[in-house]
């Protein structure tokens, strides 16, 4: 399953296209400036892609920056789980606080849950809920071709932050453990750093062993 990785923003970002037989979901669109909205129109337009959806796997600033200009760009649905609306509507003021400046939030279209499926042309990609970094963190799991997004939960060596509004270790050390659980063969494709797997973080990630 063809997984495009786009690395954007002033937070190092990482947006995701998954796409298969013309049609593309963007995950995360983190695109806060001109040359980046660029890139990733290019990419989509260049292999014919029909945009189906957006889809944030969590709703800090750095993850919907560029939702606005997404969902007007390719005329798609935002699609969210509704425990991180909150976060979804602060997100222009916490960007404030940040000194990096965040537009107003779409509406969400629909809320997803866990055990919701997602078709990219004839692919499923199914929703797993993993709080723990947000209320309402989810990451996307294709089991036939054993590839997980996973936003912020786990990352190459490291783990997701607990210190934000909302935020508890516990919970996502437990969401962790749910992703570890898939299987030691899946590729991770995280929210921010270079993609991992199952089986290397089970064997290496320091927060995994303690």
């Amino acid at each position: 399953m063809p997984v495009k990785m786009f690395t954007f923003n002033d937070f190092q970002e990482n947006t995701l296209v998954i796409y298969s037989d013309g049609e593309a979901i963007i995950i995360d669109p983190g695109c806060a400036y001109p040359h980046e909205e660029q890139a990733l129109k290019n990419f989509i337009e260049e292999n014919g892609l029909r945009v189906k959806a957006i889809v944030n796997t969590h709703c800090h600033l750095d993850h919907v920056v560029g939702n606005p200009w997404a969902v007007e760009t390719f005329n798609a649905p935002l699609l969210i789980h509704e425990k991180d609306l909150l976060l979804l509507k602060a997100a222009p003021q916490v960007g404030m606080m940040w000194s990096f400046p965040v537009p107003e939030q779409p509406k969400p279209d629909e809320f997803l849950e866990e055990g919701d499926e997602i078709k990219v042309g004839s692919e499923t990609w199914k929703v797993i809920y993993v709080p723990g970094h947000s209320p309402g963190h989810i990451a996307l799991y294709n089991s036939e071709t054993k590839q997980i997004i996973s936003g912020d939960v786990i990352f190459a060596g490291s783990i997701g932050r607990t210190d934000l509004p909302g935020g508890d270790y516990t919970t996502l050390m437990n969401s962790i453990m749910k992703i570890l659980r898939l299987g030691d063969d899946i590729t991770i494709y995280p929210g921010h750093g270079p993609t991992t797997t199952t089986g290397a973080e089970q064997q290496t990630n320091p927060f995994v062993i303690d």
